[in-house]
């Protein structure tokens, strides 16, 4: 190599590296849960290490008995996943279950039911203080009903909200959950942004976390087949700009082949009824993959604020853009459905934009001061300017940014 040349090199890279970081912590990880994981039938190292392979870090399945359950937590922890515990005997012994489990590496927490009425919550409560009382190590875990669910004859009450706050009173819980499948074949569900609203502000208020869903399979002709990187994106993009602090996937393995199965129309999940993967499985990866690369920006952060922008109508229930960071100079998207989200966390502050069509890409331009930087989906940060002012996004992607200070200020959009 040239002896001028070289010199040279070792300059550049060192530019490189110094306009170029870390936006946070790579070691942090924001959960991943698999719904609907591997049956029992299927336990096996190589299956949980593929399971693994997807970015899946949290499993839940629906064991037939604790002799599973046990052969399954034994496999998890040679492959580093964690579990949700579910099998009979939680229920109808929780103080000997618990006993057998607790101590276990893979063991997360315990599954209680999944989209209760409000009129069992009192029972929830007294078996989830008897798991407690054991094991006050790990969480329990209850996953609600979206807003849509009929009043009377599930949800039990017609006031969402206060089915959300009755949860979190009488369920001894560590963080709320709730499920929604917004993105439908033409449109996305009118109702899916107000529940985001209704479910953070109702996390914020009971000072706890919340994790929500991105569906990977489909349960009927309305939806999505087989589910797209796009849609998943913009259901995980979407949940994370609101503050949610785990994601779930509904589901990875079909749930018409596991020990409870379901009576929806399950195609296009992850793992098929043969056990085989579908083009889903790769689309799960990618999408764990950057959630996992931006785990530093998202997990401990808090929502200060969502706002929606775009042509006409915004969703119900939610707030239109009027007002933008003073750091931001310019942040227009020629009238198409974007969402914005001012998140804190730290030091820093990171503006999160998301396309909210999952069919089309967007022009996104954006203007900030010095102190902005764009977020990678590594999570590296490079300053905002080197780019473009005007930037194609991706259907249902995300462009994130990145400023320093604990108060900000605001002006007009």
């Amino acid at each position: 190599m040239n002896k001028l040349i070289f010199p040279f090199l070792i300059l550049l890279a060192l530019s490189v590296s110094s306009f170029a970081q870390k936006a946070a912590n790579p070691a942090e990880q924001i959960p991943i849960l698999a719904w609907y994981s591997i049956p029992a039938s299927e336990t096996s190292v190589e299956r949980y290490q593929e399971m693994k392979e997807a970015g899946i870090t949290y499993s839940l399945s629906f064991f037939p008995n604790l002799e599973a359950l046990q052969k399954a937590l034994d496999v998890a922890a040679k492959v580093g996943v964690k579990m949700i515990v579910s099998c009979p005997e939680l229920k109808s012994d929780p103080e000997k279950t618990v006993k057998l489990v607790m101590n276990h590496p893979a063991v997360a927490g315990y599954h209680l039911m999944d989209e209760p009425g409000i009129s069992q919550f009192k029972e929830l409560g007294v078996w989830g203080k008897r798991i407690q009382a054991i094991d006050s190590k790990h969480f329990c875990y209850v996953n609600l009903f979206p807003n849509f669910a009929d009043s009377v004859k599930q949800l039990g009450t017609s006031d969402y909200r206060k089915y959300v706050s009755e949860c979190n009173a009488q369920v001894p819980l560590r963080f709320l959950s709730f499920d929604y499948y917004p993105i439908l074949k033409d449109h996305i569900s009118k109702s899916w942004y107000e529940n985001l609203e209704q479910f953070s502000s109702e996390s914020k208020k009971a000072g706890k976390p919340f994790w929500a869903f991105a569906l990977t399979t489909t349960y009927d002709d309305n939806h999505i087949t087989p589910q797209t990187l796009a849609s998943m994106r913009l259901q995980v993009y979407s949940d994370l700009a609101y503050g949610a602090q785990g994601i779930q996937y509904f589901t990875y393995w079909s749930a018409t082949s596991v020990n409870a199965p379901s009576s929806e129309d399950q195609r296009g999940a992850p793992i098929n009824v043969a056990g085989k993967r579908s083009i889903v499985y790769d689309r799960v990866k990618l999408m764990s993959a950057e959630i996992k690369g931006l785990s530093g920006v998202f997990l401990g952060a808090k929502m200060v604020w969502v706002r929606h922008s775009g042509k006409g109508m915004i969703p119900a229930g939610t707030i239109r853009l009027t007002t933008l960071p003073e750091q931001v100079k310019v942040l227009e998207s020629n009238g198409a459905p974007i969402l914005v989200s001012l998140l804190e966390k730290g030091d820093n502050n990171y503006l999160v934009v998301v396309n909210k069509d999952y069919q089309n890409s967007i022009n996104l331009t954006f203007l900030g001061d010095d102190s902005v930087r764009k977020v990678l989906k590594d999570g590296t940060t490079i300053p905002a300017n080197a780019y473009e002012a005007t930037l194609e996004l991706d259907p249902g992607d995300a462009a994130i940014y990145v400023f320093p200070g604990k108060t900000v200020k605001e002006k007009q959009k």
